[in-house]
Parts: C-alpha cells; structure tokens; sequence
C-alpha cells in the first residue's frame, strides 16, 4: 500500500509514511489500532465524535437513509429531512436564530456566515461594511475567509491573510487568572479593543465580529466574566453582527446547547459542525437571526436571494445522522 498517495491534512507526512499509526475501528471511547492496540479517543476524534464512536442507531440511520435517498440537491430541491432537521435545530436553537443553513464543514459554515453578514449589510444599503475582526488565537477553520478571520500565525504564513480583516487580542491571562474557578476574573477590559478598532475604522465599514466563545484550537481558553456580553454590547451599539463560531462549543460541550446559552449571549449568526453528526458524516450549519433573513430572503425581490450553496448542502445521510444524534442528545 503506497502511503505517500494520500497527502495527508495538518500531518507531517514523511514523518508519518516512516512511522504509520493506522487505526482500523472504534467503539465507546477508544479505537484500535492495526496492531490491535486500545487508544483512549481522549479528544473526542477532533473534537467531534460527541456522542462516542460506534453508535448504533446512528449506524441504522445513515444505512437507511442511503438506501432510500442517497442523494438529493439542494438547489430547488428539497427532502423531509432537511426541513425535519432544520426545524428541530431551530427549537434548541439561542435568541432567535430561526433559519438553518446547511454545509459540509466548520470551515464552510465559517465562509457562509461571513457571506452572510455581507448580504445582510447590502440588502440594507450599506455594501460598504465589509471589514471582518477576528481574535488572536481564534480558529475559524482553513477556507480563505476562515484563515483570514483566524489568528493562529501558523495556518497564515504561506497563504496571507484574504480580505480587510483586524484582530482582538487574545484574553489568556496566566499571570492573572491560574487556577482560576469557573470564569476568569480578570480581562474584560480586553473587549474594549473592540470599541476602539469599530471606532478607527468607522462603524459605517465594518460587516462583523467573530469569536469562538470558548477558544478552541488556540489553548481552550475561557473568556473572562463578561467578556462575551461586552462583544454583544459594542457590537449592538454600532450595528455590527456578532457571529459566535460554536463547531467545538455546541451540542452540549457546555452543557447547553450551545455556549450562547450557557453564558445568556445570543448572537446574530452561530456556526455549526463537528457534533452536529457526531462526526460520523461531514455536516456544517449556520444558524442564522430572524433579522438577517427577513432582511436577505423575505424583503428580497423574487428570484435566488442567496447566490450561494454547495452540491452536499443538506446531504440526506448527513440529515439522517444528525436527527439520530439529535434524539440521543
């Protein structure tokens, strides 16, 4: 078996074909390995196998689902699973994010919320709000608006960063808050960056704020006590949209739902994947505010109000999946 045929993803490749470490299956909280050694899945997979590995009426979904529906598009088209799923993530859902768009990953979920905030922006006249503010130390995936929103260095120093894009400082405290209980109490002053660069580049520019709430790949790092409120606040006062990035919070991470319910902060778009199917099919969803899509799709002249959208955008295996863990959740 050639092993330098797949090029493997965020891997050192030379590393790994002079010494493999091949899994062959998974059950509960561990996997097998070729060589039939136990491994403790003690990430969750990449922070997505929520439920565990081996689930089998997940399994009996997804074997149903494709039997009777392998495939059907999504553009003019639509199943019962897609609208039976879209509509149970609505009733969980924080605030009002009402209206579920549905992609294959974190990183196109992140993509389809910055387009989305641009839409919004535009069908309100204002295409000149088109300035993103990320955080540093944040992941947003590893399409180009992801990356640029990103402030892991690292994922940007042969790719650039795409777009008008500016960044928080990062909230990690050690001097301050080690060993801290629940939220950290130093920081909050932190949020107030926002303000500042809003202010700079004039709030008439600037499209939207992203954040994960609790910062994943950068540390797994806890805001500090009302740290996210604040973001919500500024962000309010100056028409800007908060997008919270929940691929790693939600789906009981927190446990809540999501981490906007956890911390009573709800944002205006909120980024799914990971434990939506608890990594057993490729999923991604953008829950989006009441506001945004009265705004985009219903004062929208007849005819596409969203030119956007991917071939597997509500995949009826990946529906099929996500409402078998959404029962066992």
């Amino acid at each position: 078996m050639r092993l330098d045929a797949h090029w493997m993803p965020f891997t050192s490749n030379k590393a790994f074909i002079a010494n493999p470490r091949m899994l062959k299956s998974a059950s509960g909280m561990y996997w097998t390995t070729k060589e039939n050694q136990r491994v403790l899945d003690m990430t969750a997979g990449l922070w997505c196998t929520n439920l565990g590995h081996g689930r089998e009426r997940v399994a009996a979904a997804i074997y149903a689902s494709a039997r009777k529906l392998d495939y059907a598009p999504s553009f003019g088209f639509g199943h019962d699973g897609a609208f039976e799923l879209a509509g149970r993530l609505a009733e969980h859902a924080p605030g009002d994010l009402n209206h579920i768009f549905f992609t294959n990953s974190g990183s196109e979920a992140v993509d389809t919320a910055l387009k989305m905030a641009l839409a919004y922006h535009a069908s309100r006249g204002q295409k000149g709000r088109k300035i993103f503010i990320g955080r540093e130390r944040g992941y947003h995936g590893v399409n180009f608006g992801g990356t640029a929103t990103g402030g892991i260095a690292s994922n940007t120093r042969v790719f650039g960063r795409w777009g008008d894009v500016h960044h928080l400082a990062d909230v990690l405290d050690i001097h301050n808050n080690a060993f801290s209980r629940g939220l950290p109490a130093h920081g909050l002053e932190k949020a107030d960056e926002l303000e500042h660069l809003i202010e700079f580049h004039g709030a008439e520019n600037v499209a939207a704020m992203i954040a994960e709430p609790i910062q994943g790949a950068g540390g797994v790092i806890i805001p500090p006590a009302g740290y996210l409120d604040r973001l919500r606040e500024i962000c309010t006062r100056h028409g800007v949209l908060l997008i919270f990035d929940e691929v790693v919070c939600a789906f009981g991470r927190t446990c809540s739902f999501s981490a906007a319910q956890e911390f009573d902060v709800p944002p205006d778009l909120m980024i799914t994947a990971k434990g939506l199917t608890s990594g057993t099919i490729p999923m991604g969803a953008v829950f989006c505010s009441e506001a945004i899509y009265q705004s985009v799709v219903g004062d929208s002249p007849v005819g596409i109000e969203f030119s956007h959208g991917y071939t597997y955008s509500a995949h009826p295996t990946a529906c099929a999946a996500a409402i078998a863990c959404l029962d066992i959740y």
